[in-house]
């Protein structure tokens, strides 16, 4: 485990980068505010990242207690990483930073990966109220939890029981939305998005 590198500033924001100012922690971070998740999964989600640095950010995160370290139970009998209650105070920090960094995106290149998950955090910010949203999108399905209080936001693939909203859109959609060119409100009443379910959630989406 390396030491700890400090800014030596006596600053929040620079304390904060002390933790998380590495490269990759904060997609770590991403990645696992979707639940727990085997080193494999983490590796597979990270394109880019090499085993040693993400075994380094890990073990980093665990010593600053952003994350723990468990052994499920049989038959997995795998290791999975999870946030903390401290590492899932970052989701508004990533949030945030998702806004800001929006306008940077521009048009998806060549060389770009892309998991569908990764089109969570932008939707999330653009939903109100509580539920479980199902988003399909060219690349993948995957589950929102809007308005949770705690335990993972997001999830792959289809949602683990009764969706209160299901939405279908296309990428061009979902990649206008993230880059803060199109309100999600708007592309349902356009047509762009299509929404199913009777609940409050997805009547409110329906109505804009």
């Amino acid at each position: 485990m390396s030491p700890r590198r400090s800014y030596d500033q006596y600053c929040s924001a620079a304390r904060a980068l002390d933790l998380v100012g590495d490269r990759w922690t904060l997609l770590i971070v991403r990645e696992l505010l979707a639940g727990p998740r085997r080193y494999t999964d983490l590796h597979a989600d990270l394109p880019g990242v090499s085993t040693d640095v993400l075994a380094s950010r890990l073990k980093d995160m665990e010593r600053d207690c952003l994350t723990t370290r468990r052994k499920l139970p049989p038959p997995g009998a795998a290791f999975v990483y999870e946030l903390t209650g401290r590492g899932r105070e970052l989701l508004p920090v990533l949030q945030a930073l998702g806004t800001w960094g929006g306008a940077e995106l521009g048009e998806r290149r060549p060389t770009d990966a892309v998991r569908a998950h990764w089109f969570a955090l932008p939707l999330l910010r653009a939903l109100d109220g509580e539920g479980l949203v199902e988003v399909r999108l060219e690349e993948g399905e995957f589950h929102l939890r809007v308005g949770a209080q705690e335990g993972p936001v997001y999830g792959d693939g289809p949602a683990p029981g009764e969706a209160d909203a299901r939405l279908v859109m296309d990428a061009g959609t979902c990649e206008a939305v993230a880059r803060g060119e199109l309100g999600l409100a708007d592309a349902v009443r356009a047509g762009r998005v299509t929404v199913t379910g009777e609940s409050a959630l997805a009547k409110a989406l329906r109505e804009g």
